[in-house]
């Protein structure tokens, strides 16, 4: 499925709409986004074991592989970042300077209790609550893939508008939009080659890194990222 940048500028990331909702928003918002947060509550170690299960490495040596220049320092911001795993894990690598920004309420108040130090905001993908060029990176991990096809530019509009420098993901894989039943329903999973889709969207980004993950007990692949601003 071919992915049209609509013709729109940029928001300033001031006075913005925020009356975007979509069927997977309120999915995600209601008792299934509460289900998934239940299950996904899972302490660092738990987090690097299934990792290890899942790829033959833990989430940190991935980490570490594409963040090994940046700045521990660095503003960082998640979108999507659940109950904070993965800032946490960040947190624990050394990073210093950790946002992120959840749509589900009850995920928000856990990842308040489970972090430290970090701040995690409740709002929307479509619509980030920071100036033009906040951070100096801005990822998401497993959060892309949940935004159906027809709005992915707005989401990815919205990442590339707040980071100054670089944009990092981890999500699944395909050559192409694929969409997947996810717990019985569909419309709620895509897999696709979400770095190749940045590319073709934003003129001013390049690949620094990519790497294709491939599961373990399966054939399914999972790809990291990562992206920079070239002005």
């Amino acid at each position: 499925m071919a992915i049209k940048r609509p013709d729109c500028q940029p928001s300033d990331g001031i006075n913005r709409k925020m009356d975007k909702v979509t069927k997977q928003m309120g999915m995600w918002e209601g008792d299934f986004g509460k289900e998934y947060t239940d299950r996904n509550a899972l302490s660092l170690d738990e987090m690097e074991a299934l990792y290890r299960r899942n790829y033959g490495v833990s989430r940190t040596e991935l980490n570490e592989s594409f963040l090994v220049n940046t700045d521990r320092s660095a503003r960082i911001l998640e979108v999507g970042s659940n109950v904070g795993n993965q800032l946490l894990c960040l947190q624990k690598m050394g990073f210093e300077n950790l946002y992120g920004i959840e749509l589900q309420s009850y995920a928000v108040e856990l990842s308040k209790i489970r972090t430290k130090s970090i701040n995690i905001i409740h709002g929307s993908a479509f619509d980030i609550p920071f100036k033009n060029d906040y951070f100096d990176l801005v990822f998401t991990s497993g959060l892309l893939i949940h935004i159906q096809p027809s709005d992915i530019f707005e989401v990815m509009n919205e990442i590339h508008r707040c980071t100054r420098e670089y944009i990092w993901g981890f999500e699944y894989y395909a050559d192409e939009f694929t969409e997947v039943v996810y717990r019985e329903h569909k419309n709620l999973l895509w897999k696709a080659d979400y770095a190749r889709l940045y590319l073709e969207l934003f003129d001013d980004l390049e690949l620094v890194k990519k790497e294709q993950i491939r599961y373990l007990e399966n054939d399914n692949m999972d790809s990291m990222f990562l992206l920079r601003k070239t002005i």
